[in-house]
């Protein structure tokens, strides 16, 4: 069975940071009202000159100095993200020729925060179905640029930056004991539009618009939503909460992330949070967890590591690897 495996990670964060503190002077808030209902201290802010795509760039190239590959050793890019520097072109493309890339494919997947799950689960289609050796995942936001600063209730939760792995194809015995992508759940449901969306677009308002949530909603179904796509993959595999090394979640709000690691049964020593350094960072927040957690030695080849995540439409998945 052909697997992709986790060759290189990447991430790149924008040089601005904004501290709790210093979005008292912007809405009616507090630091202590913020940690309390999220957990997160605070975020980068993408300055002039840093867009989805320069960030992108930067996160794809050190995940292909970690991978020890150059960007003529990819067949495709994948890129995961909600605030593309334009319309169109795709943001991939962007990123595909600031690396110098001129063969092979890129595009984007819109699928909110839920993005880079969707985004490796496609890569790991093409890559079993032998249609790339090997593709470069990315998942990079600059969700400051569609935020309403008067509005306390989202303006807070949100951060900008990008994170990237390499995938590539690796011939595997398939076993739970084979490295690489073991199994991936994804799933959508157009009927919440209105909890968490975006109130423009070229098609409707001829604006980029804000982001608009109902905060209370979104916290109602995510636990149920995030369970779902978990029970999925240890059906599918066999496993359980026992055997996962690492839960890398989508960092949301910790106590999303708390609630669900309880439900689960994952010990909290397994989880891997950032959401207190980095906010909300949509697509950009599971690679940029990976990121930090390999990079720091956390994660180990031959670790189970288990990625979910949940946005607007809603959007929600899974994806169980083995590192």
């Amino acid at each position: 069975m052909i697997r992709s495996v986790v060759r290189g990670f990447g991430a790149q964060l924008p040089e601005r940071i904004m501290k709790n503190r210093d979005l008292e002077g912007v809405v009616e808030t507090s630091d202590d009202w913020i940690v309390q209902r999220t957990g997160i201290r605070q975020r980068h802010i993408a300055g002039d000159g840093e867009t989805t795509a320069s960030l992108g760039e930067g996160a794809a190239r050190a995940a292909l100095d970690r991978a020890g590959m150059t960007a003529a050793d990819i067949d495709l890019i994948i890129c995961a993200t909600s605030t593309p520097d334009n319309t169109f072109p795709a943001t991939a493309v962007n990123i595909q020729n600031r690396l110098g890339m001129h063969h092979g494919a890129a595009f984007d997947v819109q699928a909110v925060c839920s993005g880079f799950v969707f985004a490796m689960t496609t890569a790991d289609t093409y890559i079993r179905a032998g249609m790339a050796k090997r593709v470069l995942v990315i998942g990079a936001e600059t969700f400051s640029r569609i935020l309403d600063w008067t509005d306390r209730t989202t303006c807070v939760l949100f951060g900008d930056g990008a994170g990237a792995v390499v995938l590539e194809a690796e011939e595997g015995e398939g076993t739970i004991a084979d490295r690489g992508i073991l199994t991936a759940h994804l799933r959508s449901d157009g009927a919440h539009r209105e909890k968490l969306y975006v109130d423009g677009g070229p098609s409707t308002t001829g604006t980029v618009g804000h982001l608009r949530m109902e905060g209370r909603e979104v916290f109602k179904h995510a636990v149920g939503m995030i369970t779902d796509v978990i029970e999925a993959a240890y059906a599918a595999t066999g496993l359980g909460s026992a055997d996962i090394d690492w839960f890398v979640p989508h960092q949301a709000n910790k106590r999303i992330i708390d609630a669900s690691a309880r439900k689960l049964g994952i010990d909290d020593d397994k989880v891997v949070i950032t959401v207190d350094r980095h906010g909300n960072t949509s697509a950009a927040s599971i690679p940029l967890a990976l990121a930090e957690a390999a990079g720091d030695g956390r994660i180990k080849q031959g670790d189970l590591v288990l990625l979910e995540a949940m946005g607007g439409g809603f959007t929600w998945g899974s994806v169980l690897l083995r590192w």
